[in-house]
């Protein structure tokens, strides 16, 4: 049984705990302290004290201290992954890969890189050449990350590092579902060389993230669902502090004609039913041209009924069980509807009857557009499935949600791909693969409409981490007076328009030059 807490306090830092279970089994595996307003507020001025010497740091070093606390990850992956699938019920392959893997190879990438993206550059004026320009990137200060359980490690901590390398500090709220791994990973970052008041966590619940927004942070990071989205932006609106909302999503997969069946079958099983579907960018509607309808899913059932399910102490298992209890009704009341309105059970279907939150990984198949299971977030291990009679149909039921995260296209034909990617309204779309788009840590990472707004990973990720600031100077000594300031001469004015004439008329004396200015 494991217990985590948060460090000592010299005052006390809650009032009460909240219990820690297994999903699996539903037994008790630690508590977590509620923090308070005023607990908030103190691990939030610890954080700006200890952000004040770090931001001054060459970013280089920042960047070998962050690889450092990637060692020490990495060193203790054994452990990471016992306590990954004890909170969350994932597979032990997908703990590796999924979490410490994805992490680990996006901390090594920005940390590579943050030196040249962070890099002072000098943008040059087409007009006023007497200016010399100088943009910077500069630290916030301190960054509040507030996280979701599906992905307890990845998640916060790739914001977490990009927010450290960047030069803040960081005060994470994990979820109080799954706040265990949180605290873990901050007792290595202890053990590392970085200031261990850079990074402060506070747990709790709903009240806690509250806290946290209106304790004086420059930025928030927030991931998780639509309704939640909404109130921090209210609350970051309120106290005109930038937010990222990385919120829900309901990812499209189209199945042209000339797909090849057997990876597009794969991946939708895959991509569908890792993590037990509960990832913001799972496959939750797959649309399939009728000429491979059929046959996709004939191999896709096949490919379903075999996943092996199993607790957390299985090490041979594909899917365990899914993180709240309160999913199960959902689960069955999206089967119910879909299946009252048309839809067959392919698979599954049901919650297994045994202790622990267990359904079984299912696939609907004859779904359409108005059943609720091709509306709503699933966020489960339930898959549905859809004839259309080609990618017209496709693409217009795709994009009439209102939300718009990741999608996906299988092709054998990647310019037809590619020109049907460009149509599909979402942050991003990936063609003949599924999940690629969050593991890439190059790319920007993020979603339109409902979904949310602004990026995190790569270059924008990054530098949204800082504050952009631009210095301009002189190149020259200039005279005492610029001739557009006081006091105005009426003379001034015929010149001025023949100048305007001259630079900006296309097809006036100077209009081809303009254009090259």
């Amino acid at each position: 049984m494991t217990e985590a807490k948060a460090t000592p306090d010299p005052a006390p830092l809650a009032d009460r705990y909240l219990e820690c279970t297994s999903p699996a089994t539903g037994e008790r595996i630690g508590q977590i302290e509620v923090m308070g307003e005023e607990a908030v507020r103190r691990a939030v001025a610890s954080a700006r004290q200890a952000q004040r010497g770090w931001g001054e740091l060459p970013v280089k070093e920042r960047a070998e201290r962050v690889l450092g606390f990637c060692d020490r990850l990495i060193e203790r992956a054994e452990d990471l992954v016992d306590l990954l699938v004890l909170e969350t019920s994932k597979p032990r392959l997908e703990a590796i890969s999924n979490e410490i893997l994805v992490l680990a190879d996006l901390i090594h990438w920005h940390a590579k890189h943050a030196p040249e993206i962070l890099r002072p550059r000098e943008e040059r004026l087409h007009l006023l050449k007497h200016r010399k320009s100088t943009i910077s990137y500069v630290p916030r200060g301190v960054v509040a990350v507030i996280s979701p359980w599906n992905y307890p490690l990845m998640l916060p901590f790739s914001d977490v590092s990009l927010a450290v390398l960047a030069g803040n500090a960081v005060v994470l709220k994990p979820s109080e579902h799954a706040s265990l791994v949180a605290l873990r990973a901050k007792q290595l970052w202890d053990a590392s060389e970085l200031p261990p008041d850079l990074l402060q966590v506070v747990t709790g619940g709903a009240e806690t993230a509250r806290a946290l927004i209106d304790a004086g942070v420059q930025k928030v990071s927030f991931t998780g669902s639509v309704d939640v989205g909404r109130k921090v932006a209210e609350q970051c609106g309120r106290n005109l502090i930038e937010c990222v909302l990385e919120l829900g999503g309901k990812a499209p997969l189209i199945v042209c004609a000339d797909a090849d069946v057997e990876r597009a079958a794969r991946a939708i099983t895959w991509g569908g039913f890792a993590n037990m579907g509960q990832a913001c960018v799972s496959v939750e509607r797959v649309f399939a041209h009728a000429a491979v309808y059929d046959a996709l899913v004939k191999r896709v059932g096949e490919l379903v009924r075999e996943l092996r399910q199993g607790a957390p102490e299985d090490f041979d298992i594909d899917v365990g069980a899914i993180r709240l209890e309160r999913n199960l009704a959902h689960l069955d009341a999206l089967v119910a509807d879909a299946v009252a309105k048309g839809a067959v059970v392919a698979a599954g279907g049901q919650r297994l009857p045994r202790r622990g939150n267990f359904y079984a990984p299912t696939l609907l198949v004859d779904c359409s557009p108005e059943m609720r299971v091709m509306q709503e977030e699933i966020f489960g291990p339930l898959v549905p499935m859809m004839r259309v009679d080609g990618d017209e149909e496709a693409l217009s039921i795709a994009n009439g949600l209102p939300l718009g995260l990741s999608s996906y296209v299988f092709s054998r034909d990647t310019e037809h791909a590619e020109a049907l990617a460009r149509r599909i309204e979402a942050g991003s779309v990936v063609i003949n693969d599924v999940h690629s788009d969050i593991a890439s840590p190059e790319v920007p990472f993020g979603g339109i409409k409902l979904s949310g707004y602004g990026k995190v990973h790569g270059i924008e990720g990054l530098r949204s981490m800082c504050i952009t600031k631009h210095v301009s100077a002189n190149r020259t000594p200039l005279p005492a007076r610029s001739p557009f300031w006081f006091p105005y001469d009426s003379r001034d004015i015929p010149r001025a328009i023949r100048g305007l004439r001259l630079l900006f008329t296309r097809h006036g004396p100077l209009g081809r030059l303009s254009q090259w200015l």
